[in-house]
Order: C-alpha cells, then sequence, then structure tokens
C-alpha cells in the first residue's frame, strides 16, 4: 500500500524565500494570497490529497473505467465523492475570475495544488485540469453568454469540460481533421464527426460536460487556417440555466490502456451535435492553444507529481527493507541485515530523483509565476518578455519534464527489485501513470522540433537570448559571495555549453535545416537541463540565506547537500547534448528510409 505526505514545506520555501511572492502583494490576486493564507490553502490542499484523494488511486487504477450498454461512463467508486468536495470546496476555480466563482487567486498558488492533487490521484485530478483548461479557453476567447452560461457550474464541479482535438486519421497535423461544422442560421452549428483520445470525455460524475470541439465550417479554407472552436455541451442549457434534452454526442468506446485508468479516454460521436462558435470563424487554433499551452505546462506537472510520490514511497521502502549488509562495519548489528538505504548506489538513485523532483517544482513555480505577473500587467515590455519565456520554456517543461518524471519513475520502481514489478506495491502504476505525460498533448519530439524550428527563431532568437542574459546576470550579480562560488562556476559552465549548442543550431540551419532538427532533442534537454541548474542555483542561495541568519534545520541542509548533488552530478552532462549536438545530423538524415 503506497502512502503520499504532500511537500508543503517545500513549497512554501519556494513561493516565500526563493520567489519572494509577498513583493508582488501589490498586484490583484495576490493581495488576496498573504503567507497565512497561503499555508491554509496548502495545508488543506495536503489534507485533502492525503485523507480523500490517495485512499481512492489504487483501488481507481484497479477497477478503471465501464463503458455501460448505454454508451454511459461509470468511473471508479469514489471518485463522484471525491470531485465533488473539490468544486464545493472551490478548489476547481482557485485562480479562476471571482465574477464566475472562482477564488481569484494566483495561478501559481493553483499550479501548487494541483501538484498535489496530481500526485496523490493522476487520474481524478485530470477531471479537474482539463475543466479548468476549457474554463481558460472561455475566459480569453468565449462570448459573455457564454462565460456566464458555462463557467460557474464547471468552476462548482457541476458540470466538467474537455478538449476535442484528435481524430482517427490526425493526431499532430491538425490541419487534417475532417469533424465539419453547418450554420443552421440561428447562430448554432452542427457538429459532425469522430474525435478519440478524449480524457474525461463521459462520465456519470457530473451533471453535464462542456465539450470545446475544434471543426471545419463548410467551405473554410483548408489546413489549420480553416479551424474554428465550438461549445457542445453533452446536454444542452436552457435559457434558465437549466439542463435540457441531451445533445447528439456519445461515447463509441473507452480506450483500454497502460495508465491513468480511473480516467475514460473516449472516442466521442457527433452526429449533427448543437453547437456554437467560440471566437471567430477559422481562429479555432487561437482559442485552442489556450487550452493547449497551459495542458502542456500541466502534463510536465503530472510528470513530476509521479516522480514525487514514487520517490516518497521508493524512499521509506529503502530505509525499510532489511537485505545484506553494509560495504564494512554492520550500520545494524542488532538486526538481521541492514537496510538498503546504506548502500551507496541506492543513495545515488534517490538523490538523483530528489534533485530532479525539487528543481522541477521551482522551474514549474517561476514560470507560472511569471504568467501570473503579465497578466496582471499593462506594461507592454513585462508581456512581450513573459510571452517570450513561456514560448520558449513551455516545450521544455512538457518535454524535458515528462522525460525525467518517467525516467524518475522508473529508478524509483528499481529501489524494490523484484517487488517493484507486482501490483501490490503500487511502484509499477506510478510508472505506468507517468509515461502517458511524454505523449499526450504533443509528444515530446514534437515539443523539440517546436522549440528548434518555431520557438528558437522566432524574433531573431529574442527569447533565448533574454534567457542566458537573465542567467549572466544572476551569475554576475553572486560572483562574489565565496559560499556560492561552486555554484555559480557550474552554472557559468552550463551556460557556456547551451550558447555554444544554440551558435552550432544556428550554422546548421543556415546550410540545411534538417541537421538542426536532428539535434533538436538534444538541444531540448540541454536547455532543460539549464533551466533546472538555475532554480537549484536560486535555491541553494536562499537556503544559504536562511542558514547565515540562524536557521540550521535539517530541510535546509539537504537542500543545499542535494542541490550540489544535481550540479556535481547531473548537470554535467549539458556537455554531453552539446558534443551530439556539434556531430551534426548527416548520419540521422542520410540514412535512407528503406533501411530503418
Amino acid at each position: 500500500m503506497t502512502t503520499y505526505r504532500a511537500p508543503v514545506r517545500d513549497m512554501n520555501f519556494l513561493l516565500d524565500d526563493v520567489l519572494k511572492i509577498d513583493r508582488l502583494n501589490n498586484l490583484p490576486g495576490f493581495s488576496e494570497a498573504p503567507r497565512d493564507v497561503r499555508n491554509a490553502i496548502l495545508s488543506e490542499a495536503a489534507r485533502l490529497s492525503e485523507e480523500v484523494l490517495h485512499p481512492l488511486n489504487a483501488r481507481g487504477d484497479i477497477d478503471g473505467c465501464t463503458r455501460n450498454s448505454d454508451a454511459t461512463v461509470s468511473v471508479p467508486k469514489g471518485f463522484r465523492e471525491a470531485f465533488a468536495q473539490l468544486g464545493e470546496g472551490g478548489w476547481i476555480g482557485l485562480s479562476a475570475p471571482t465574477a464566475y466563482g472562482g477564488q481569484g487567486l494566483p495561478n501559481t498558488l493553483s499550479l501548487a495544488v494541483g501538484e498535489m492533487f496530481s500526485s496523490a490521484n493522476m487520474a481524478l485530478e485530470m477531471f479537474s485540469g482539463l475543466t479548468r483548461g476549457a474554463v481558460a479557453a472561455l475566459l480569453v476567447h468565449g462570448s459573455e453568454e457564454q462565460k456566464q452560461r458555462y463557467i460557474p457550474k464547471m468552476l462548482s464541479g457541476q458540470w466538467a469540460g474537455t478538449m476535442n482535438l484528435t481524430e482517427p486519421h490526425s493526431g499532430t497535423d491538425l490541419g487534417m481533421m475532417r469533424t465539419k461544422a453547418a450554420e443552421q442560421g440561428d447562430g448554432s452549428y452542427r457538429i459532425t464527426g469522430t474525435k478519440i483520445f478524449i480524457s474525461g470525455g463521459e462520465q456519470d460524475m457530473t451533471e453535464n460536460i462542456v465539450h470545446l470541439v475544434l471543426a471545419r465550417i463548410e467551405g473554410a479554407p483548408a489546413g489549420i487556417k480553416g479551424i474554428s472552436l465550438f461549445v457542445v455541451p453533452k446536454r444542452l442549457v436552457n435559457e434558465d440555466g437549466s439542463l435540457g434534452d441531451k445533445n447528439a454526442v456519445s461515447c463509441g468506446s473507452i480506450e483500454h490502456k497502460m495508465g491513468i485508468h480511473g480516467n475514460p479516454t473516449c472516442v466521442l460521436n457527433y452526429e449533427a451535435a448543437i453547437g456554437w462558435l467560440v471566437g471567430r470563424e477559422n481562429k479555432g487554433m487561437e482559442a485552442m492553444f489556450v487550452m493547449m499551452n497551459g495542458a502542456r505546462m500541466g502534463t510536465g506537472l503530472q510528470a513530476l507529481s509521479q516522480s514525487e510520490i514514487a520517490y516518497q514511497n521508493a524512499a521509506n521502502y529503502a530505509k525499510e527493507r532489511l537485505q545484506g549488509r553494509a560495504i564494512g562495519p554492520a550500520a545494524y548489528p542488532d538486526k538481521p541485515a541492514d537496510p538498503i538505504i546504506v548502500h551507496p548506489d541506492v543513495r545515488r538513485t534517490l538523490q538523483g530523483i530528489r534533485a530532479f523532483n525539487e528543481a522541477a517544482r521551482a522551474l514549474v513555480l517561476f514560470s507560472t509565476l511569471r504568467s501570473d505577473v503579465a497578466r496582471r500587467s499593462d506594461d507592454p515590455a513585462v508581456i512581450e518578455a513573459a510571452d517570450d519565456y513561456l514560448g520558449l520554456l513551455t516545450p521544455v517543461i512538457k518535454g524535458v519534464l515528462t522525460d525525467k518524471g518517467f525516467a524518475s519513475a522508473v529508478s524509483a520502481q528499481q529501489m524494490y527489485g523484484g517487488h517493484g514489478y507486482i501490483v501490490e506495491t503500487g511502484a509499477e502504476q506510478f510508472v505506468r501513470d507517468a509515461r502517458i505525460t511524454m505523449l499526450y498533448e504533443g509528444a515530446n519530439g514534437i515539443q523539440a522540433l517546436d522549440l528548434v524550428a518555431r520557438k528558437l527563431p522566432r524574433h531573431n532568437g529574442r527569447a533565448i537570448r533574454a534567457f542566458l542574459d537573465e542567467m549572466d546576470r544572476f551569475i554576475e550579480e553572486n560572483a562574489g559571495q565565496t559560499s556560492l562560488a561552486a555554484t555559480m562556476s557550474a552554472l557559468r559552465d552550463a551556460s557556456s555549453d547551451l550558447k555554444n549548442a544554440t551558435a552550432s543550431l544556428t550554422q546548421f540551419a543556415m546550410k540545411d535545416p534538417n541537421e538542426a532538427i536532428a539535434g533538436s532533442t538534444d538541444y531540448m534537454h540541454l536547455l532543460g537541463l539549464v533551466a533546472l541548474g538555475y532554480m537549484w542555483a536560486m535555491m541553494i542561495k536562499a537556503a544559504q540565506e536562511k542558514i547565515a541568519v540562524g536557521d540550521t534545520s535539517d530541510y535546509l541542509t539537504a537542500k543545499v547537500s542535494t542541490g550540489a548533488f544535481f550540479l556535481d552530478r547531473i548537470l554535467p552532462e549539458t556537455a554531453l547534448h552539446l558534443r551530439r549536438i556539434r556531430a551534426g545530423g548527416k548520419n540521422i538524415i542520410d540514412l535512407p528510409a528503406e533501411a530503418f
């Protein structure tokens, strides 16, 4: 049986001491979330995670979801009641505008809570995350009537939300989609087509499901330039807000899949279902990208969440499992064997997972905070800088955190030996659940391609230059501190590798774009390592500052030690990625397809 303890202490350290979030109390939303309020929210979220959500996790995985003969879908026992608690408690709308029933708090705080909920029960939290994503798209692109009609019920948990992109013949290439929208002359459209891989597409937890569906209006241009977005509720909504007839959308089947069994992955059939345009005709991708970018950040968070709970249980097991003896004198001579935590390689493995988790948590919160500030700013320079940063780092957070998060879950499973392969320990569920994060919301190879082919050269490389300049300033500002000398030296070396890799890709791209693309995954991981190293440098600095004024807690000592481990043993991998990039892509792109 697995356990979970929410990392509230670490989150508070990041928010209070690293990000210094209280400096933003002059901004709307932040002023309503001072330290005592944040502590109360995080503590209550921890209680819900540990006592309500996590006890349902293993059972939900074993029981899974069931498609019934009437095309309805039943979720695992207990999910309905738990989801109702999330809605009634205001958790779904934590950062949504108060005008529609939300609490208007910073999204940074909502992301911290989301990590806890996802660690505790990823399949259940997905329903909340998808609903928040649909709300986000409606807030930006929906009409006021649509906002008033749908959002309050979604934030309350009475209704849920989904995103409908993929079709059987059209995955990443959305321009190939065939779902059609026929205008009816009364402001509505009839939506006809099939969508696949729709998480939470049908379930019996909520009264209604608000589907956001990409479709092509008859006569629209070919490709993505002719795609529009529509809101298509499972049940129609009357003028007074009550529910009317069932719409012509049904669940054709649910997928039998590797993990996240507690969340149904549906095939949805739209048979002239009634829908309404969201935003402008043929501009559906603008609206859907609001959901997709948020979902990519959330997917990175999911991978972190599974790495975190996998680490916690593996560490507990390593401290309890008696097996063999330490090299040298027995660590526990009064016991028949020593716990495996005495072995250096066990410690190396666990320390590597922990070092990733803590830096990944910092990177997600650091990035979300920038978005929060930009949304509340009227300064064009601040907004532009945040857009540049998020454009550059979003594919990295999605791609690198999910690659590393899955690898960490596998490493945690390794701590159990053969027992890690057995269902009862729970380790294999974390591996299975983490695996999807590398695949959906744009597979990681697509993230690398997007980074190198689109985000990197955008505005003549303005975003990567700004990121490198920011780190250079940070290194320069702290160069004179003896206690940070090793930290700044490691970050400087990694930053230099990133600069050289950027220059190499630029040179390759001028000769043959495919040569640059051949190094895209290595570049994504190099940039990710540097970003995580930057987070560790900031955390080490903040921890040392607290230690210097008398806080000698074990937490801070471990923080500095874990940071040193990352800088010494993980961050130098930037040199390997740089060497691969410099090797070029000829031996990749010149091999004929028939040879594979």
